[in-house]
């Protein structure tokens, strides 16, 4: 996915979940964050991060800048993560039609559709290939990593835990059931789930694999105004 008209600008500091202050310009600028999660390790003062300008199509919008991307400082030099929470899905559905992700021991992805209903959820996507079987996938996205190791989640998440259970039912009725963990950055070597955060997460991910469920992990080529689902990553359950 490509974003529009993205500028540079310096974080300064995060009221609540939604705004934040940068300086843009050589101005400071009340900003939209594309990511309710805590992103505590992302969002350092002074930090650099990567904009979309809506000034010449504001709409209904409120504020002219959305935040999407961050460097962050890593032993191994500068990391570009896109933090945009909408951008897994788009990056996952992208894949999908055009092929290059055939998840969850399907043929093809013959038949693509978002936000499926499925016991008291919504599942991200339900997919059909050219031979009638059937699957369900959940995305996630993943924005915390250390030295080469992303992890999920980085806030306790009962609702993640929601779906994980209906996912598990799905795969008992027959369905072909997944979770894609799209890690929006590169260089990460390892998924794990992040038990310090959310033991019980955890858990019902690996009750979940055990039931048939099956658990992805894909890196992303990320620039400053572009993402791309790229590479599987190992999953250590």
């Amino acid at each position: 996915m490509k974003y529009c008209n993205i500028c540079e600008g310096k974080f300064i500091e995060r009221p609540n979940r939604f705004v934040a202050y940068a300086e843009i310009n050589g101005k400071t600028e009340k900003v939209h964050v594309k990511n309710t999660g805590r992103c505590r390790e992302l969002l350092m003062p002074g930090v650099k991060i990567y904009l979309e300008d809506f000034s010449c199509c504001m709409g209904n919008r409120k504020l002219k800048y959305s935040l999407i991307a961050v460097e962050k400082d890593t032993p191994a030099g500068k990391l570009l993560i896109n933090m945009d929470s909408q951008s897994p899905n788009k990056v996952v559905k992208e894949a999908l039609l055009s092929g290059k992700l055939i998840p969850c021991g399907l043929k093809d992805a013959d038949y693509v559709k978002a936000e499926h209903s499925f016991g008291n959820s919504r599942i991200d996507f339900y997919v059909r290939d050219s031979e009638g079987r059937e699957a369900l996938i959940e995305v996630k996205g993943v924005t915390l990593e250390n030295r080469g190791t992303a992890r999920f989640p980085d806030a306790p998440t009962e609702r993640g835990i929601k779906h994980i259970n209906e996912l598990i039912k799905a795969a008992d009725e027959g369905f072909h059931a997944g979770i894609i963990f799209v890690i929006q950055m590169k260089g990460s070597v390892l998924f794990t789930p992040n038990y310090a955060t959310h033991p019980e997460f955890g858990d019902a991910l690996k009750t979940a694999s055990k039931s048939g469920v099956h658990i992805l992990a894909y890196d992303c080529i990320t620039d400053k105004d572009t993402i791309e689902l790229d590479q599987p990553v190992n999953i250590r359950l």
